[in-house]
């Protein structure tokens, strides 16, 4: 039985509907030994903004019951290093690239964009609105909608590729940031960056994280993601990217029937990086199983 995996997001064809979670994948190279990259259907690297950025101060990660706290804080070479340094490795490759971009104001959304556009090797761009580790910019964009809109109207501008904005989940209403983005011209949205979190050491009375706090990801955040997955589906029509602890085929098939039409595998590819290519043949399994012939067949089919 043939099924029908391929998905479309504005212009980017992707060959399945799993692709990778920002700062989990590094920028390709680091997993290439151990995931055939072309078998991906999106491949999303680390963020990037205008100027190399060095993040913040170790430790940065912490191992939590089921999940882990990070406070990474978006180190990375900058557009002019990410051309020069990953951009000719990753144009071997038949499969899309996303680049996740960000800034410390504004203007530098609009900086990036306008560095990296003009490289064929990138796919398209999600915006990253959302990110709970960093001092400057990040989630302040996310919690308020009419500064979320101007980002994503000032990016609209610049780029003719599609552009998903990447949406904060500590928000009074999903549905209305989701309903902003697709007002302002994005071609998807993504659900969700990682739920700001805190852990202290009980022995030091320190937090565990040098920079206090973080961004918990991994199984515990997954009903919460699924939930705001299930929000905005209602609130727009724009296809919507889900992830927030997918560790298996059956937890993507959760994301896909509560209104996501792709996914992304995040803390999972540092348990075992071939997560995503399980996801892809599991869902494929479960579709045959069920008699559909494409993975839109089963996208927002929850009964709710």
């Amino acid at each position: 039985m043939s099924v029908d995996l391929s998905i479309k997001i504005g212009s980017m064809e992707m060959k399945n509907p799993v692709t990778v979670a920002s700062g989990t994948f590094g920028y390709g190279p680091e997993y290439a030994e151990l995931v055939d990259l072309n078998r991906l259907g999106a491949i999303t690297v680390k963020g990037i903004c205008p100027e190399a950025h060095v993040g913040n101060h170790t430790p940065r990660t912490f191992e939590t019951r089921g999940g882990m706290l990070n406070a990474i804080g978006l180190p990375g070479p900058g557009a002019k290093g990410f051309i020069e340094k990953y951009v000719p490795f990753l144009s071997q490759y038949d499969t899309p690239v996303i680049v996740n971009i960000w800034g410390k104001g504004k203007d530098d959304y609009a900086r990036v964009v306008d560095m990296l556009d003009g490289e064929d090797t990138v796919s398209a761009y999600e915006i990253n609105l959302s990110c709970p580790n960093v001092k400057e910019g990040g989630s302040a964009f996310g919690t308020d909608v009419a500064t979320f809109a101007s980002v994503i109207e000032l990016v609209r501008a610049r780029t003719r590729k599609p552009i998903i904005p990447k949406l904060a989940p500590n928000v009074p209403n999903i549905g209305a940031f989701a309903k902003a983005a697709e007002d302002c011209g994005a071609d998807a949205i993504a659900i969700m960056n990682t739920m700001p979190a805190m852990a202290i050491n009980i022995d030091t009375l320190e937090p565990e994280l040098a920079n206090k706090f973080g961004g918990l990801s991994g199984p515990p955040i997954k009903p919460i993601a699924i939930k705001l997955v299930f929000d905005a589906a209602r609130a727009c029509t724009i296809p919507i990217i889900g992830m927030g602890g997918i560790f298996e085929p059956e937890d993507a098939i959760e994301f896909l029937i509560a209104g996501a039409t792709a996914v992304a595998v995040g803390t999972a590819n540092f348990v075992d990086p071939t997560t995503p290519l399980r996801v892809i043949e599991g869902i494929e399994r479960y579709l045959i199983e069920k008699g559909h012939t494409s993975v839109a067949d089963i996208v927002g089919t929850v009964k709710a």
